[in-house]
């Protein structure tokens, strides 16, 4: 599977967004739409602070 796990990164912690995230899209308001492969979405507004793509890993935060 190449789905991914998204995390908002807060005062040292990671959070966990959404599970299984398939698609990440970039919105006009600097914002990022995540969508999982059950169709569940999230909007999360934080820059991407990195990518791990071997461990599925997605971490927004500032």
């Amino acid at each position: 599977m190449c789905e991914a796990h998204a995390y908002v990164e807060r005062d040292g912690r990671e959070e966990l967004l959404l599970e299984s995230v398939d698609r990440v899209e970039p919105q006009e308001d600097g914002s990022f739409l995540l969508v999982n492969i059950f169709g569940q979405q999230k909007t999360v507004k934080a820059p991407l602070k990195r990518m791990h793509l071997v461990e599925h890993r997605i971490v927004f935060g500032t």
